[in-house]
């Protein structure tokens, strides 16, 4: 369809029928499109942005404003991935895009392609405000650094493999203390190269010990000097993010001494250039080693002078005691003395009893008259002997006799004592052995051939018996 032509002339105020052409409103919407977009092809917009929003589609859509007016922008998916810059709402930019409508609700907008911050300025005061922000959360407080390592066994260099920063940072590495060195090679600005960077940090993270691939004690993200849109890289969120998370011990070594980004502030330690991360990562092994010199010459010179001190006291703790070859010869000459006094002593001893055996077999007769006397005198104490052990025999018969008498008389039967005379008085069940207890009435005599019933009167008072007693046997009188 050709283009329709977009001002008709003016209707003549007759009220006649018009020769002009009608247009529907998409033909019409179709051509306002064409037109603008063949003359707004290419446009490049200051503007701040408004109203940012990403939709699930992942499709950006803002408004650039400024004093008088407010134009609508949207940036398509796969074009959001590659900006260097994500959008935020006053962050003053420059959108490079075309024109184009949508005639849905007959509106104008920017298509952007791509998005730069509109001068060093804003740059500037977008960077302080995230940082910020950052440091609000706690990303760069002093307590979450981690200390370095002494002397790492293995060093991650997350930079790029082309340029002359890996070069600088091996060359350091092998003149001061030569180490495992893994190169994690990362874009180092333009787009992606944040993701890219990130990504590192956290894949040397992700290594476990022992693996085929070594897990770094260190890791050096690196770059050489450049602009301040150069360096934008470190100082986009995802890349702080990653180094304040990091387990591993992080030096950043971006740009030049008087560069500085965000990833320096959330890093373990920051240096100056790429070559300082190198000195500090490591010592001088040189250094180390004269060192070790050193204090193996201290320690061997404190030892020697801690030994000579020692000996010096022992010897004047020595010059206080007595010689021990004096003591030892003290006891030994005493041990022999007495070793001496007990031979002599044993001798002396065997000498008089081979004295005594000798005696005594020189004299048999006076060793016949001793037994002659002893036997005398057995002879005449025999008699005595016999006569006072008969004695006491018959003095033992008696009491013996006396006493089995009395164990007889006890040991009687009822039956045989009532044979000899003794009666049993009863008054019913109740045995009367004292007179003083006969009362007037019927008693009970028992014999041993029988019982007899009898009737006790007025009885006199009872005479107690005034015999005395006779003594047990084998005891003797008083009087």
């Amino acid at each position: 369809m050709n283009d329709l032509p977009l001002v008709a002339p003016a209707l003549q105020s007759t009220g006649l029928p018009s020769n002009q052409p009608e247009y529907t409103v998409s033909e019409l919407a179709a051509a306002l499109k064409r037109s603008i977009e063949e003359n707004f092809s290419i446009v490049r917009v200051r503007g701040e942005v408004s109203g940012f929003k990403r939709h699930g589609s992942g499709h950006c859509y803002f408004s650039l404003k400024d004093a008088d007016a407010v134009l609508d922008a949207v940036c398509w998916r796969m074009t959001a991935l590659k900006l260097t810059l994500q959008p935020e709402d006053g962050m003053e930019v420059i959108a490079t895009g075309r024109l184009s409508t949508y005639p849905s609700r007959s509106r104008y907008q920017l298509v952007v392609d791509s998005i730069e911050l509109a001068g060093v300025g804003a740059l500037l005061k977008l960077l302080d405000e995230r940082r910020q922000r950052l440091a609000a959360e706690g990303l760069f407080a002093a307590e979450r650094k981690k200390k370095l390592p002494f002397l790492p066994e293995v060093i991650g260099v997350v930079t790029s493999p082309t340029g002359a920063v890996i070069r600088d940072i091996l060359h350091r590495l092998a003149d001061r203390f030569p180490r495992r060195v893994v190169v994690w090679p990362v874009a180092v600005q333009g787009d992606g190269a944040a993701a890219q960077v990130a990504a590192a940090i956290e894949g040397f993270n992700r290594l476990q010990p022992g693996g085929a691939v070594p897990r770094p004690d260190l890791i050096i993200v690196a770059r050489g000097g450049g602009s301040l849109e150069d360096l934008m890289a470190f100082n986009e969120e995802i890349v702080v993010r990653a180094a304040a998370a990091s387990a591993i011990p992080l030096i950043s070594a971006v740009g030049h001494e008087t560069d500085t980004t965000l990833i320096d502030h959330a890093s373990d330690r920051r240096a100056p250039t790429p070559t300082a991360a190198a000195e500090i990562a490591v010592p001088v092994r040189l250094d180390l080693v004269a060192e070790l010199g050193g204090k193996t010459a201290r320690l061997a010179q404190g030892l020697a002078r801690l030994f000579s001190e020692r000996r010096l006291q022992l010897s004047g703790l020595a010059r206080g005691l007595p010689d021990p070859r004096d003591l030892i010869g003290g006891a030994a000459q005493r041990l022999d003395d007495r070793s001496e006094r007990l031979r002599l002593a044993m001798l002396g001893r065997l000498t008089a009893a081979r004295a005594q055996l000798a005696a005594a077999r020189l004299r048999p007769a006076a060793l016949a008259a001793d037994i002659a006397r002893v036997r005398a005198r057995l002879a005449e104490l025999a008699p005595r002997l016999q006569t006072a052990s008969n004695r006491a025999i018959a003095e033992h018969r008696r009491v013996l006799d006396g006493l089995a008498g009395r164990l007889g008389s006890l040991s009687e039967s009822h039956e045989s004592l009532l044979a000899r005379g003794y009666v049993v008085v009863r008054r019913g069940e109740t045995v009367i052995a004292d007179a003083a207890k006969v009362t007037p009435g019927a008693l009970e005599l028992e014999f041993h051939d029988g019982k007899v019933d009898v009737v006790a009167g007025a009885l006199a008072r009872p005479r107690r018996s005034t015999r005395p007693k006779a003594p047990l046997p084998g005891q003797g009188q008083l009087f």
